[in-house]
């Protein structure tokens, strides 16, 4: 079975390490910093096997030659991407082996427009790793993308099951919820949301990662076809929004304000 333990980088960021506990192998996801990971590889005397990337952003690359200085493996990313050092590049439907596990590739751009995510159904969770086009009670910003782009890119993630586990890659949460609560304040999955967020990050703890059904019930960029959202986000911007995807264009808009 696969364990999934959050490096921190930077001021936010979280390096995703996988690793089979019983041979001592892992894999990274979006290693912009090569630092911790060879301090965390050491300490735990673990072989990395491979590098899984995202997307473009520095804060999701930064750390690749350093790690392949170290010694040559695979990298795996996305197609048609500026990204130096992949060797497999990857589109919608290619699946990966990775500490014999088996990752599926789906394409969501909207954040970047060379943006993928990777998704396990091995384990007795589906794993999901889904860079910067999701977050705890948000999603990316729409840096190369359109609102539409992004809209289909998240639509993907409703319709996996809802116990996957998600593996965003940015300690936003607590800030997320605060839009989510001037969005919807009558949620009251937020409310409880918040205070187990709120207690996590003042013991120190990550508030990752969360799963497909808590996200369903508290994240206003998966919640633009619910009524409350509607409202709000149309009241907020004197207009009448009544299509998803308008919807979610304008909750973006007031995130990017707010």
């Amino acid at each position: 079975m696969l364990t999934v333990t959050p490096i921190p980088a930077f001021n936010d960021n979280y390096i995703w390490l996988l690793q089979r506990p019983e041979t001592q192998r892992a894999v990274v996801v979006d290693p912009g910093q090569s630092e911790p990971v060879m301090t965390y590889l050491k300490k735990h005397g673990l072989t990395l096997e491979a590098i899984l990337i995202t997307h473009h952003h520095h804060d999701h690359i930064g750390g690749v030659e350093k790690l392949l200085a170290e010694g040559k493996v695979p990298v795996y990313g996305p197609n048609n991407s500026a990204i130096p050092h992949i060797d497999t590049p990857l589109t919608e439907g290619d699946k990966i082996s990775i500490l014999d596990e088996t990752f599926a590739v789906l394409e969501v751009p909207g954040h970047t427009l060379d943006h993928i995510a990777y998704i396990s159904h091995g384990s007795s969770k589906p794993l999901l790793f889904c860079g910067d086009s999701l977050f705890s009670c948000g999603c990316g910003r729409l840096f190369e993308g359109s609102a539409e782009q992004m809209y289909a890119s998240l639509q993907k993630y409703t319709l996996l099951t809802e116990d996957t586990v998600i593996y965003p890659t940015h300690e936003y949460t607590l800030a997320n919820v605060d839009f989510a609560l001037a969005v919807e304040p009558d949620n009251q999955h937020l409310h409880t949301y918040q205070v187990k967020c709120q207690q996590l990050r003042d013991n120190g703890q990550a508030t990752l990662p969360t799963t497909l059904k808590e996200q369903l019930a508290i994240n206003p960029f998966l919640r633009s076809d619910k009524d409350s959202i509607k409202n709000n986000v149309s009241k907020h911007f004197q207009l009448s929004l009544n299509r998803p995807v308008d919807v979610f264009r304008h909750t973006r808009l007031w995130k990017d304000q707010f």
